[in-house]
């Protein structure tokens, strides 16, 4: 039997791939999903380097159009589907080779059919992981408000659609509840198949309940947020790197549920419960610890997999040398930014490539083009990075209600249930340290890469390091930091004309209220916002070390505020309070 792969997969490179034999029979029964129609996109390809073909896995170049871009998720979907019936086959001949001695044996039509279930178990499973996965978190709705929206959809908006926000979370509680579901249904079949017991009663409802076990751990923990690495790995050290992790997950896990599950026999109906041997109990238990366990190690390894397919840099840029790259090589980064839909993930995968651009030294010539001569693309690409970051001051202000004089009596407020609204500006943690840090790059770039001073000259400059500026205050506002202007007033002078700082009685009510809220930083959203107020001093650091020189001398000739701060009103603070934060960053004590 033959069968063929196709080359576009991240399996193979090159050419299709040829299998014959048992393998090819065990692929083409096992994982019914690789006769699904190839994708549209062509993304995953080779490259030619000094004269030898590169192969590059998992991360695609976009072709003929943006339209192929749609195309980028599904292709890794797919890529995880087959890489994880690999894993998935070997676990399951393993486990079913070492439980050979307990459990009973099988025709050879029955083990066929329960691995066949076991592969669309995990199938099941793998979807239902794609489906409820993001990278961003987005609350759900509560039953009462989802019975609240139906009730508006019928007597209020009549038929019509209702907000889109409501829309949005509602689709995600949905998710989440088929999710669920599917972790209950998955363990029944996979325990099932695994164990091979004849008390098909006993071991699937136990299954059943370690699957709900499963499934409600892993949504109340956010397991099914994103993360990306720091640090961007080829596919299969990347894999690697998560197998310990998963096992050791696996094993904590199955034996909780084992734990949980003990007492289910006792209350299950068997006419046949106290004729069976003292031997035949000990034997199922055993059978289904090792079964539940082989489920949450397949579990564990394709919630990494997938992790590491949908997080993979993708380059949204023409290959190198085609007419596209040289006439308008940033148009497809462009679209991928401005074009999708906010806070998606082949949005995330954008920024994550435009940081990588900005911040690295691989893809010289995508930077060099930013900085063409009309200052169009700089500009767009600035826009594009300053609208989270000012989303996230906007947020920040409106969830304070208080002005920077204020500051020290609201950093408990991070932790009141009624401040919700403080919280949620941190959801988009990500994309604004990535916004940060691409602003930044570029700003110093632009110092010596910058051959017309579009950046200066366009105000990109100004702009950056006022949102910057103003998004430090809001978020070190939020901290309970001090931010209010200081004037003379607050210095004493001693000997040898050394100013030293009065302490306040407003500054004594900041550090009081701050050692309250000492004990509270584990708070996951205190730590976010320690986390942005570090990376936006790292970056105005960056900035201000690079024009160090000339921003001193703007300040000596009294410049300072029209070469570096905008003209308008700041989306926090005030325009003195910007001006006075930047001084403090060009003494390096801004802290």
């Amino acid at each position: 039997m033959l069968y063929f792969l196709p080359a576009h997969y991240p399996l193979v490179s090159g050419t299709p791939t040829l299998l014959a034999g048992p393998p090819a029979t065990i692929l083409l029964f096992l994982t019914p999903f690789l006769l699904l129609p190839p994708p549209l996109s062509h993304s995953h390809c080779g490259r030619r380097k000094n004269k030898k073909l590169e192969v590059t896995v998992m991360i695609g170049r976009l072709g003929d159009g943006h339209h192929h871009a749609t195309t980028i998720i599904k292709d890794r979907f797919l890529g995880f589907l087959i890489w994880q019936s690999f894993h998935s086959t070997f676990v399951y001949f393993i486990c079913k080779t070492l439980l050979s001695p307990l459990a009973p044996s099988l025709t050879l039509l029955a083990a066929f059919f329960a691995f066949l279930f076991f592969q669309l178990s995990l199938l099941l499973f793998c979807t239902c992981l794609y489906l409820v996965s993001s990278p961003q978190f987005i609350r759900g709705v509560s039953p009462l408000e989802l019975l609240v929206g139906l009730v508006k959809l019928i007597f209020v908006y009549r038929g019509q659609p209702l907000p889109y926000d409501f829309r949005r979370r509602a689709k995600v509680t949905l998710s989440f509840l088929l999710f669920l579901a599917s972790s209950g249904v998955s363990a029944f079949l996979s325990v099932v198949c695994l164990s091979g017991s004849q008390v098909f009663g006993a071991i699937g409802l136990r299954g059943l309940v370690v699957g709900l076990i499963y499934g409600s751990h892993f949504l109340f923990s956010r397991r099914w947020v994103l993360e990306f690495p720091i640090i961007q790995r080829p596919l299969f050290f990347s894999y690697k790197m998560g197998i310990l992790k998963a096992i050791v997950k696996a094993v904590k896990l199955s034996s909780a549920g084992y734990l949980v599950t003990l007492v289910l026999p006792i209350f299950l109906v068997n006419e046949h419960k106290s004729q069976r041997a003292m031997g035949d109990l000990i034997v199922e238990q055993i059978l289904f610890y090792f079964a539940s366990g082989v489920v949450f190690l397949c579990w564990e390894l394709n919630c990494h997999l997938l992790q590491v397919f949908l997080t993979k840099r993708y380059l949204f840029a023409p290959p190198k040398g085609s007419a596209a790259a040289e006439t308008n090589p940033s148009d497809h980064l462009l679209a991928a930014l401005e074009e999708t839909s906010p806070r998606s993930l082949l949005q995330h995968l954008a920024y994550l490539d435009l940081c990588m651009v900005s911040e690295s030294n691989v893809d010289t010539w995508r930077r060099a083009a930013f900085f063409e001569e009309t200052g169009d693309t700089y500009k767009k690409v600035i826009a594009v990075c300053l609208k989270p970051l000012e989303q996230l001051t906007l947020d920040l202000s409106e969830g304070l209600r208080s002005s920077p004089e204020k500051s020290f009596q609201l950093s408990h407020q991070l932790h009141s249930p009624t401040e919700s609204s403080l919280r949620e500006p941190f959801y988009d943690f990500q994309v604004c340290a990535w916004c940060a840090r691409i602003a930044s790059s570029l700003t110093v770039r632009s110092h010596k890469e910058d051959r017309f001073g579009v950046a200066q000259l366009s105000g990109s400059n100004a702009a950056t390091i006022s949102t910057l500026l103003a998004c430090l205050l809001a978020v070190e506002t939020l901290m309970g930091k001090k931010t209010n202007l200081q004037s003379s007033t607050q210095y004493l002078t001693g000997p040898a004309n050394i100013k030293w700082a009065a302490l306040s009685p407003a500054r004594r009510d900041a550090i009081t209220t701050n050692g309250m809220t000492a004990n509270k930083k584990d708070d996951l959203h205190y730590s976010k916002a320690y986390s942005m107020a570090d990376i936006l001093r790292t970056s105005m650091y960056q900035i201000v070390s690079n024009f160090h020189q000339e921003m001193v001398s703007s300040s000596k000739a009294g410049l300072l505020e029209k070469d570096w701060i905008i003209a308008g009103k700041p989306l926090y603070g005030s325009h003195e309070l910007l001006v006075q934060k930047l001084r403090l960053f060009l003494e390096f004590q801004a802290n």
